[in-house]
């Protein structure tokens, strides 16, 4: 038995690194996951590797920042399991430049898949959960604890260079948690931020001079930390390493449990004890 077991869990971003560990290890708890990616492949294979660990997962495939994906992942958990327990707002991407440098186009881009699409997320799973709450107590039966966990960084805490628009973004998501778990507390839902610091992914992984990138909607985004600033950055962690994506899904499976039940609007940082 586990501790998520009949809990339904959508996780935005979850084909690869971070997300993927966070769909499989929700899953591994007993929770029934909604697998999103941008490209539906690696979203694909999440699912059906968490279906051969012996759990159930559906996939919603597409681009979180699309005017109708929010309506369209909602449904998606209530048609496959009857509702939403979980939401994990995951799915993201930089794209870097000093502020003179930056365009409107990649402040815009930046924002849209960091905060934009949480909050329609968000406001699109309200009538969901308020209307199970609803028949919750009209059946005289308990409501359970529901849970959402937004992911930040400590960019968003501390700002880093060349990261406006990231860091901007990633700050605003503190502030709307904070602010859900306030409108939300009364149908019994904990609204938390996981703030990450230095985690190997693609994002991370590409040393200087590659010329690793990823498309996003035809835009090919240049991805990766200089291979010195990363070894710098190395150094400024008081446990000396970067963390792992394992180790990242372990920091928002525990505000997933029942034993953060009474835990609700706040940031805990996962970065092996750095803050920006």
């Amino acid at each position: 038995m586990g501790q998520l077991d009949g809990r339904t869990a959508l996780v935005t971003g979850a084909g690869r690194g971070i997300g993927r560990e966070i769909a499989l290890t929700l899953a591994a708890d007993g929770a029934d996951v909604v697998v999103n990616d941008l490209d539906e492949e690696p979203g694909a294979e999440t699912a059906k590797e968490i279906e051969a660990r012996g759990g159930s997962a559906v996939t919603c495939a597409g681009n979180v920042t699309e005017a109708d994906f929010a309506e369209r992942f909602v449904r998606t958990a209530v048609d496959s399991y009857g509702g939403v327990d979980i939401i994990v707002n995951n799915a993201g991407h930089t794209w870097d430049s000093v502020i003179q440098r930056m365009t409107d186009e990649q402040w815009e881009a930046v924002i849209d898949v960091h905060l934009t699409a949480p909050f329609r997320i968000l406001r699109a799973a309200q009538p969901v959960v308020a209307g199970a709450v609803r028949a919750a107590k009209e059946a005289g039966e308990p409501v359970i604890c529901r849970k959402v966990v937004n992911i930040s960084s400590v960019a968003g805490l501390g700002g880093n260079p060349g990261q406006a628009n990231y860091a901007s973004a990633k700050a605003g998501v503190i502030g709307m948690t904070k602010t859900l778990a306030k409108e939300w507390g009364r149908y019994n839902v904990t609204v938390n931020t996981v703030a990450f610091g230095f985690i190997r992914t693609r994002l991370t992984e590409a040393a200087a001079g590659d010329d690793s990138t990823i498309d996003i909607d035809g835009r090919e985004i240049k991805v990766g930390v200089n291979a010195r600033l990363l070894a710098a950055a190395e150094q400024m962690i008081p446990l000396g390493r970067t963390g792992t994506p394992a180790e990242a899904a372990g920091a928002v499976h525990l505000l997933c449990l029942p034993g953060s039940d009474y835990v609700s609007a706040q940031t805990l940082v996962c970065g092996g004890g750095l803050t920006l």
